[in-house]
């Protein structure tokens, strides 16, 4: 049997309060000590987000595959949210809100949590509250308010902006206690709404990244639960399937997207690659009950499991491997000419053999699709 995904030490350089003394890092590390050393000792949270592309060309000249820089962005965006939830509390503290009444867990949602974020993420977050009185609703819930629009409001400032869907923790949506988010939860998956299913494909890609990760476990947990007998909400997220179509026309070529392109030959990659694949192997997870978040590790389950075959989990693997890699190099040129990063892919700039992979990764992509409708077909 083939090893899909493992762990690897370098997710661990982010791990930590404080970054990695660049003079501990070895000459086989050259470029990443560069990289921090042009960071600094104490950089300002602005600052330390503003490194990325820095920390992207590091990494790159050690000859690391765009998923596993994916990863380490994704693992640096936990750190800064760590620090600024951390910030928050001490700014509470000194201005008599006092220490937190109950437990509690911030989470990140969707691409953060599944640690697949490149270069200008948004926020997706959401926070566990510890289960507490009714009587005692508005002292509890003013203060993870406040914490709330605290810790958002500073990683706005530090480059990772407020989300435009208002899917944050300083919500009340996505600011609830356990019970309620199960409650929350049985609701969303109970019937086949579009808007539920919408709503609950934002919270299941979940991770906790500051706070009592059991209140997380639990919440885990309860989506085990639910899901083997929400065939109605399976249904309905299996059809949603259809809804992004993928980059490629009914003869299975190439084709660039149109809306909102900024020229002709420009193509959306991550709406019209990566999500449709992200979505695919959720569903395949939730109806066989895998526990992994990232793709990488649900696609390593579902082989394991034998519900889907070897051959199929390494090729959508190295599809979204390769999506990552073209879009991280895309976004790295626009910065590069002074653009933001975003997610076209421009195809005039890439090479034949480049075009012809994505070409079949995306009829791979299409296969996995119709996998996915099927299993939740026979799930009923």
């Amino acid at each position: 049997m083939r090893v899909l995904y493992r762990a690897s030490p370098w997710r661990g350089l982010f791990a930590e309060d404080t970054f990695p003394d660049p003079a501990t890092l070895p000459d086989l590390l050259a470029p990443l000590r560069e990289a921090f050393l042009r960071l600094g000792a104490t950089p300002s949270l602005a600052e330390t987000k503003a490194w990325q592309p820095q920390l992207v060309e590091a990494l790159l000249r050690l000859d690391l595959p765009g998923w596993r820089i994916s990863q380490l962005l994704s693992d640096h965006n936990d750190w800064l949210y760590r620090r600024s939830v951390h910030l928050a509390l001490e700014e509470m503290l000194g201005s008599g809100w006092g220490e937190p009444p109950v437990s509690y867990c911030v989470l990140t949602l969707g691409s953060a949590a599944r640690h697949e974020s490149l270069l200008h993420p948004d926020q997706d977050n959401a926070m566990i509250v510890a289960d507490y009185p009714d009587g005692r609703h508005d002292e509890i819930d003013g203060f993870f308010q406040a914490l709330g629009e605290r810790f958002t409001g500073t990683l706005g400032e530090a480059g990772i902006p407020l989300c435009q869907g208002h899917v944050m923790a300083r919500w009340p949506m996505w600011r609830k206690r356990l019970s309620e988010w199960r409650e929350q939860l049985r609701l969303w998956t109970g019937e086949r709404r579009i808007k539920r299913v919408q709503q609950a494909n934002i919270l299941l890609d979940f991770h906790p990244v500051f706070g009592d990760a059991s209140l997380a476990e639990a919440l885990r947990e309860c989506v085990q639960a639910l899901m083997p007998r929400a065939g109605l909400f399976l249904d309905e997220m299996a059809s949603l399937l259809d809804e992004t179509p993928l980059a490629l026309d009914r003869f299975g070529r190439l084709a660039a997207e149109d809306r909102e392109a900024p020229h002709e030959q420009a193509l959306n990659l991550k709406r019209q690659g990566v999500l449709p694949l992200q979505n695919a192997v959720r569903v395949l997870a939730l109806v066989h009950g895998v526990g992994s978040v990232d793709s990488r590790g649900r696609l390593n389950e579902l082989v394991m499991q034998g519900r889907l075959e070897a051959q199929v989990g390494m090729a959508t693997i190295a599809a979204l491997d390769r999506f990552q890699g073209l879009l991280l190099g895309a976004q790295m040129t626009a910065l590069a000419a002074g653009r933001q990063p975003d997610n076209w892919l421009d195809l005039r700039r890439l090479e034949e053999g480049e075009r012809l992979l994505l070409r079949h990764d995306l009829q791979q992509l299409r296969s996995l699709i119709g996998i996915a409708k099927a299993a939740v077909t026979h799930h009923r």
